[in-house]
């Protein structure tokens, strides 16, 4: 039996391919390899530091590095490397017994715009508007969604996301209409946000309930910051990156002498509220990829 980390690799090698040979792709192979490879040294150096021993091949954080490849466009390589150091490094020493706070891939585009903005732009075109493509997309989401249970996430998102951006959105900017926001849906990007970094288990409620919960609270989030800001990419990303804290909350609602974990999570809550302030104060830039 495959793994679904396993899976999830292929899945996402198979995307950057394909991106690379028919859409966008800026980064050369010799570039993709070298992050590749780089990548994998640093996330078993920090298990060995973890554990004195290295007792398994880490696929999760190659999906890590191809995440980050195909969200967001350096002036460098080695800030990319940096980026996806950041990610490794939180996921292994900001846990609390083996919860996660942040998505790795995430963490790191989200890192890339607090201390690198100028350098560092999320980018949702790299994979194109291919409709071929976005169906191998969804394809590829679908077969992992369901082997992880994680299929109501991407649907209860876009159907409240939908709702939320014509009610607050649309009806309220004369120039806006549905369709523009039926058209980010063409982005294969989009939908591989959608599918796979906005649905990982690790850092999503398991019971279907909570992931409704979860979705639409990350659907509202952004259409607020979009309500107030004005469309950016960024903001579905930062949706995620500051509500992700209270999921290991959300998932032990029952058990609230988790004192330790409680005050982790409002910590990280805070900073990554700090982190967006800070963001959303920089002016908006406008990236056109081109092939």
């Amino acid at each position: 039996m495959i793994y679904p980390q396993f899976q999830q690799l292929i899945n996402l090698g198979l995307l950057l391919l394909l991106g690379k040979y028919a859409a966008h792709i800026y980064l050369p192979w010799k570039y993709i390899l070298l992050i590749l490879l780089v990548t994998m040294c640093i996330e078993h150096l920090m298990l060995y530091m973890k554990e004195n021993e290295i007792t398994f091949f880490s696929f999760s954080s190659l999906s890590t590095a191809i995440g980050v490849m195909l969200m967001m466009v350096t002036s460098s390589i080695w800030m990319t490397m940096l980026l996806i150091t950041f990610g490794l490094f939180q996921k292994h020493f900001l846990q609390y017994k083996n919860t996660h706070f942040f998505n790795p891939s995430n963490f790191a585009l989200m890192m890339g715009l607090l201390f690198f903005y100028k350098d560092a732009h999320i980018v949702l075109g790299q994979l194109g508007d291919s409709a071929g493509l976005g169906i191998v997309v969804a394809l590829l989401g679908i077969s992992i969604l369901y082997r992880v249970d994680r299929w109501i996430i991407p649907l209860s998102f876009v159907i409240v996301y939908l709702v939320l951006q014509y009610v607050f959105v649309v009806s309220n900017d004369p120039v806006l209409i549905l369709e523009n926001i039926y058209d980010r849906f063409y982005s294969v990007s989009f939908m591989v946000f959608i599918l796979f970094m906005l649905t990982d288990p690790k850092t999503t409620p398991q019971k279907v309930w909570q992931q409704i919960i979860f979705s639409v609270f990350i659907a509202a989030v952004a259409t607020l910051l979009d309500y107030t800001h004005g469309f950016r990419v960024q903001h579905l990303f930062m949706s995620l990156f500051v509500l992700s804290p209270l999921v290991p909350l959300l998932k032990k609602w029952k058990k609230f002498h988790y004192k330790t974990l409680l005050v982790m999570s409002i910590a990280m809550l805070f900073l990554s509220l700090s982190a967006i302030i800070y963001i959303e104060m920089q002016p908006p830039y406008y990236f056109e990829m081109e092939g």
